[in-house]
């Protein structure tokens, strides 16, 4: 399978006045053409930030520090803002988590909508037309082109913001918790749009703090805790065979009608990132480091490394790095 981004050893820290907060550090992972990816983890676990660093937009203060994002032979990392311009929109594009946020509230849909295409050279007639067009293929009415956001429901934003991300049909499409906060019929539709594109070529990157929802649509499944990737593999081995504790804790936490299990919470709380657990970040609740006495020195003195336990699965733990 051909590759559509490579992320080697990336690292993001937030430089605030309270502290460096180290949000990311030597996330690597690739994804393949056609490929869904799902990233799932707690909120503040780094999700996000991986997915704005991928176009060069994390926010002040955060800075990139180390690491990088290979695309159609390039390093977008060193990239100057004009190169990254003409990849954004065009050849990665992303949906944000809240569209009435991204949206401009003061602007008609049909103008930003046409904006994108404007910006990579189509014509103001042509830019319209192709607006209306994309706004039939979200199901939504062309006469929505003169409506501002505001007159929208939610459903509806977040279906004129994929509507700019399939503008140029995209290599690789950012979804950013696309369904937050949208009721459960609405969230359908919305994935099955995302699947539409996969559909038509593009890879997707699709952030998600529901390992379910992930689970639905995924081809691959990255887990994150505490600005580490803990876990990587293909869906089917995440589900069947979960090797680190905290994506067992996940899993473990998710409603199933058809069984007698117990939904069970995942003790403690995320650490700060400002001064975050030496060795393994999830040592403090993990229930197997706290039974497994052999396990101290090792899990809250040394740093974990992401290793290929079966083709394909990857995992951040000492209990399989010791074997």
């Amino acid at each position: 399978m051909k590759t559509i981004i490579d992320v080697k050893n990336l690292s993001i820290y937030y430089y605030t006045l309270a502290g460096i907060v180290r949000a990311v550090e030597n996330v690597s992972f690739s994804i393949g053409e056609k490929e869904w990816v799902s990233f799932v983890g707690e909120s503040g676990s780094g999700k996000s930030t991986v997915a704005y660093a991928i176009l060069n937009l994390v926010p002040s203060p955060g800075k990139i520090v180390n690491g990088k994002v290979v695309f159609n032979g390039k390093n977008l990392l060193e990239l100057d803002e004009e190169e990254m311009r003409q990849i954004r929109g065009k050849e990665i594009s992303m949906v944000f988590q809240d569209p009435m946020t991204s949206l401009d509230p003061l602007r008609k849909v049909g103008d930003q909508i046409a904006e994108v295409l404007i910006e990579h050279g189509a014509e103001k007639e042509e830019a319209f037309e192709r607006a209306k067009e994309l706004l039939r293929m979200v199901n939504l009415p062309e006469d929505r082109i003169n409506y501002y956001p505001h007159q929208l429901s939610g459903g509806q934003r977040q279906r004129v913001a994929i509507a700019m991300a399939m503008a140029f049909h995209p290599k690789l499409l950012i979804a950013d918790e696309p369904t937050t906060a949208l009721d459960v019929i609405v969230q359908d539709s919305i994935m099955d749009l995302i699947a539409t594109l996969k559909s038509k070529g593009t890879s997707i990157f699709f952030v998600t703090h529901d390992i379910s929802l992930a689970a639905e649509r995924s081809d691959k499944i990255a887990v994150m805790y505490a600005g580490k990737l803990v876990e990587f593999g293909k869906v089917e081995q995440i589900l069947d065979n979960p090797l680190h504790p905290y994506t067992k804790a996940l899993l473990e936490s998710v409603p199933d009608v058809w069984s007698e299990r117990k939904v069970s919470a995942i003790p403690g709380y995320p650490p700060d990132l400002r001064n975050p657990p030496k060795g393994c970040r999830f040592h403090p609740r993990c229930t197997i480091f706290k039974i497994k006495k052999e396990l101290h020195g090792i899990c809250n003195e040394l740093e974990t490394e992401l290793i290929e336990v079966e083709k394909d699965h990857f995992v951040a733990c000492h209990l399989y790095r010791r074997r």
